[in-house]
């Protein structure tokens, strides 16, 4: 207890916190799973997201997605330098589409099996709680 009488035991339950930790499991089960697929898990999202939307822009992208625009700048960058991606400046140079090529799709679908793996057994485990 501090000397305004708050007492900050009570921050040890945390529902935030315990989410994250549990995202945070999960998020390194998918990356340990996923190893020698070359893509890591956010990656492979990515990709697999393309593939079912076609191209579209970044900020859409990010949206539907749940992330902010600097980490799915973040998450493109290795994508495009490896031509998994392109990005295109549209009518609006403000605006960037961001659309998969060939070569990502393939890497999305060597990868796949991986992911499928990581999947199940992740729905068969507890993690929640």
């Amino acid at each position: 207890m501090t000397a305004s009488g708050i007492n900050f035991a009570d921050t040890r339950q945390c529902a935030c916190s315990a989410a994250r930790r549990k995202s945070r499991e999960l998020t390194r089960f998918y990356e340990h799973s996923m190893r020698g697929s070359g893509l890591r898990a956010a990656q492979f999202t990515l990709l697999a997201t393309l593939i079912q939307t076609g191209p579209m822009p970044a900020t859409r992208l990010a949206d539907f997605l749940g992330l902010d625009r600097t980490t799915l700048t973040r998450n493109l960058r290795p994508l495009h330098r490896d031509g998994h991606v392109t990005i295109e400046d549209g009518a609006d140079r403000r605006v960037h589409k961001v659309g998969i090529t060939a070569k990502g799709a393939e890497a999305a679908e060597r990868a796949y099996p991986a992911w499928r793996r990581a999947q199940d057994a992740a729905l068969a485990r507890p993690w929640v709680g």
